[in-house]
């Protein structure tokens, strides 16, 4: 259980004690054949048998380097343990951070630690969430924005501002594609959502909250100018509001008495990026933050993706782009930029997964997914094989690949829908799997082709 403190009693009764005042969103149970290994001072994986040994090689001694990172940057973990728990494969989040034990998809224990830093984002949530929270779900920008932005202060300490600037590079690729499917205008696309009769507030959970929620905060940090000065207001703020629900009027009354003079200058009132039109009109961020550190990564990525776009292949080019040391993110903006030019000319793909077992065999799920979603945009049934194994072994990739399958943006002159409806056929795997499928993937995937249901129309 999400808690402080627990002790077994006899008869397999448990008691947990829950030291601190937490929302009711945060409390969580499992219960299992689960068991434990430690991998730092103040830190655990938890897992059923068959995955602790995988669970405790791939994260041993990696949490507690975040959390000193987090605690210099944001002030004190006051929670604790910091443990995780992987979940089973039908889990259909990426994590959770309840207090004290964050719920993680098994989809995180790739081999090889290449995703170790995705639970700096929930670690990051132990101050962004956890200790401030945002009042109603129609700011819950106020929980993840916050909480990616301290994710990439994490990472550039730890990883530097190159791979940081990819990353979120990544994610505002991801924004882009949120917006172009819903529409700029959506209401949804605000950071200020109302929720009123015919809302359903779990839609309120998209990339619009985190990313364009991110550059919110990156403005913010842009009108103070100074990164030192920012991280001392980060941790006043939450100081100021720890174990409270606040509003984004608290968060933005505070960042002007904070920083005085900012509030003389009338910055909230700048004309175009006013505080107002960014909580409550909905489209794209009007401040985007500078990424061009990442650069050095991107731009390799993107002139291999070129290359594999090409009508004629340029084989002693490819070959000259060594990649095995690129690291997880460079990888995603490589395959995303392929997906954006797929379908590629005629058998680019097969000579693409030829090359690059690495990817095209690859247990990282990050990767997986995207190697998955080249394969249905390029009707690539050589290898559908490995999209029924990956949709079989996890769920979280399911809401991803039957978006692909029948979204309108995919469905143009390039790739008419007859041959979606193939690909959605012959991926029979639905009924199998639909017993195990969580509820909200359920939902989201509901577009998803039945396979008995006849041919498409």
């Amino acid at each position: 259980m999400s808690a402080t403190s627990w002790e077994k009693q006899k008869d397999n009764t448990f008691v947990f004690k829950m030291s601190q005042p937490i929302p009711s969103y945060l409390i969580a149970l499992a219960v299992g054949d689960i068991v434990s290994a430690d991998v730092g001072p103040r830190s655990r994986v938890w897992a059923e048998p068959c995955l602790i040994e995988a669970a405790k090689k791939e994260y041993d001694g990696v949490i507690e380097e975040f959390l000193t990172v987090g605690e210099k940057l944001f002030g004190p973990y006051v929670w604790g343990r910091y443990d995780i728990l992987f979940m089973p494969p039908s889990f259909p989040f990426g994590g959770m951070e309840n207090p004290c034990l964050t719920f993680v998809t098994p989809c995180l224990l790739a081999g090889d630690r290449s995703l170790v830093d995705v639970i700096i984002h929930e670690i990051s949530h132990s101050w962004f969430g956890n200790l401030v929270t945002n009042a109603t779900w129609g700011e819950f920008w106020l929980n993840e924005g916050f909480t990616m932005y301290a994710q990439r202060r994490i990472s550039t300490e730890v990883y530097g501002s190159a791979y940081t600037c990819l990353e979120a590079a990544t994610g505002r690729a991801l924004l882009r594609q949120h917006m172009d499917n819903t529409g700029e205008d959506h209401p949804l696309n605000k950071l200020r959502v109302v929720i009123e009769p015919g809302v359903n507030p779990d839609d309120t959970y998209n990339e619009t909250p985190y990313e364009k929620g991110y550059c919110f905060v990156s403005y913010l940090a842009h009108l103070v100018g100074d990164q030192n000065k920012f991280d001392a207001f980060l941790q006043a703020y939450v100081n100021q509001f720890k174990f409270q629900s606040i509003t984004a009027d608290d968060t933005l009354g505070f960042f002007l008495e904070y920083f005085p003079e900012l509030k003389e200058k009338g910055v909230e009132s700048i004309p175009g990026f006013e505080f107002d039109r960014w909580l409550n009109t909905p489209g794209w961020p009007p401040y985007l933050p500078d990424l061009s550190p990442g650069e050095q990564l991107m731009k390799p990525a993107d002139e291999l993706a070129e290359l594999w776009a090409a009508d004629s292949l340029n084989m002693e080019a490819i070959e000259a782009v060594d990649i095995t040391a690129w690291r997880t993110y460079q990888l995603v903006y490589f395959l995303d930029q392929v997906l954006q030019k797929s379908p590629l000319p005629e058998g680019n793909v097969e000579r693409l997964s030829n090359m690059y077992p690495k990817i095209s065999k690859a247990l990282n799920a990050e990767l997986r997914l995207r190697w998955c979603q080249i394969v249905l945009k390029n009707n690539l049934e050589a290898e559908y094989s490995k999209v029924k194994d990956f949709l079989h072994s996890q769920v979280r990739p399911w809401a991803a690949l039957c978006t692909l399958l029948v979204h309108v943006q995919f469905i143009t002159h390039q790739y008419p829908q007859v041959l979606l409806c193939r690909a959605a056929l012959h991926l029979s795997i639905h009924p199998s799997t639909h017993p195990s499928t969580h509820p909200p993937v359920c939902t989201d995937s509901g577009g998803c082709p039945d396979p008995g249901a006849g041919p498409c129309t």
